[in-house]
């Protein structure tokens, strides 16, 4: 089976670059930015050996495992291309699921998809500034399909362990698509309002106790909202609200021991 892109996505003028193996999708990506792409590419792959997540972290491409890049390249400010990592839809990935199987997803601030509580993919963002005042921007998307990590400070899961047979490729068709919805509903940044609503249906720990560290420094309170920018609203007991750009998000439980 290849990889291929739904037709929605090919009709809007959009490419694909596919592999088996690479090193890392948005190393790609962002050498074929500085190369002069115009953008709209998907790269994508089976297995990389090379990626990474947030903070430099290594993230785990088994064979069998979707990952995924989009090159995109805006006229706006990086304000409005930060607002990117709401619109994403990685759990697109859901849908590959039978119906009443699979359990509840939900999206963890600011780039996780959850699967009853356990990560199931991760997003990051990367940029560069092109020749123009342009902006490359590299939206890497990778989803534990047949395999996830067993040693990781948090519960993770895959597809497969959910029930789901679901292969990388399908699911790349689905999220293809599923891109294209939300990347119109984006609007450039105009309409981030409705896409931090919908991002907000699918909230996980909205309401609950929080606490989210900051570079060694934990803030405590009540996870209230992300606001039109997208940041993190924390709500302290002394009613002090607090807004977080970035920052590693804790619920329940281990929320309360990462205040002390």
């Amino acid at each position: 089976m290849n990889f291929q892109l739904a037709p929605t996505a090919m009709n809007a003028g959009y490419r694909i670059e596919p592999h088996d193996t690479v090193g890392s999708t948005n190393a790609l990506a962002l050498e074929h930015a500085r190369n002069g792409d115009a953008g709209n590419l998907w790269i994508v792959a089976r297995q990389q050996d090379g990626g990474r997540g947030r903070r430099g972290r290594a993230w785990q491409t088994p064979q069998g495992n979707l990952a995924a890049t989009l090159l995109v390249v805006l006229d706006r400010q990086l304000q409005h291309a930060a607002t990117l990592e709401a619109t994403c839809p990685a759990q697109a990935g859901a849908a590959s699921c039978p119906s009443g199987r699979g359990g509840r997803f939900q999206l963890k601030w600011p780039n996780d998809v959850l699967a009853d509580g356990a990560k199931l993919a991760g997003i990051l963002l990367e940029s560069s500034l092109m020749p123009g005042g342009r902006m490359a921007v590299v939206i890497g998307i990778g989803v534990n399909v047949v395999a996830h990590p067993g040693d990781t400070p948090y519960p993770a899961t895959s597809l497969a362990a959910l029930g789901c047979k679901a292969h990388a490729e399908t699911l790349f068709l689905a999220l293809s698509d599923a891109w294209l919805t939300n990347a119109r509903i984006w609007d450039g940044g105009l309409g981030i309002d409705l896409i931090r609503q919908r991002w907000l249906t699918r909230a996980a720990g909205l309401g609950s106790d929080v606490a989210v560290r900051v570079d060694g420094v934990v803030t405590h309170g009540i996870f209230e909202t992300i606001d039109e920018q997208c940041r993190f609203v924390i709500r302290e007991a002394g009613g002090r609200t607090i807004r977080i750009s970035a920052g590693d998000v804790h619920f329940g439980a281990v929320a309360s021991a990462a205040a002390r």
